[in-house]
């Protein structure tokens, strides 16, 4: 039963999130912090900034990481495949339409209302992982350290998880 509602969950988030992995992860957290209660929202976090580090696409990392949380291998295996397979048969059939119509006025109109939507969608999954990454003033400083060193600085992002790795060490034991 566990492997037929990790499929089901994580084929939703494959199946109704446009603009990548970012964009997907409000909707992770609503299906497996609020409507399943498989995770904390502690814990969500957590396995975000795990799925942030580790390469590949952080949806699937997710997935991966909650599937093995909750039925190990097999519960991976079921969790990666429910949020691949919908994706790949959707970017599939988009693909077979869109050579014929991407130069249609309403198709283009269309991409620059999704543009906007992405970005917000992002910005909520921002919002919600700052709610608990930011629990007080260290935090909220090592935050704008990393922002400042990766955007303006330019700062490797690996650099600025390993910097902040460290800070965390010696400032939070």
């Amino acid at each position: 039963m566990i492997f037929i509602k990790l499929f089901l969950a994580f084929s939703k988030v494959g199946l109704f999130t446009l603009g990548g992995g970012y964009a997907m992860v409000p909707l992770i957290q609503k299906e497996i912090v609020e409507r399943h209660s498989w995770l904390t929202m502690e814990q969500f976090t957590d396995i975000i900034a795990i799925a942030e580090m580790t390469p590949g696409p952080i949806a699937v990392n997710t997935a991966t990481f909650v599937g093995y949380k909750l039925a190990k291998l097999a519960g991976a295996i079921v969790s990666t495949l429910g949020v691949v397979l919908p994706s790949f048969l959707v970017i599939w059939a988009v693909a077979k339409v869109f050579i014929s119509f991407q130069d249609n006025p309403f198709v283009e109109a269309a991409f620059k209302g999704l543009r906007p939507a992405v970005l917000g969608m992002i910005i909520v999954a921002a919002l919600s992982i700052a709610n608990i990454a930011l629990s007080g003033f260290k935090s909220v400083i090592i935050a704008a350290g990393v922002v400042l060193g990766v955007f303006y600085f330019k700062v490797h992002p690996a650099i600025a998880f390993i910097i902040a790795g460290i800070i965390g060490i010696l400032f939070f034991r």
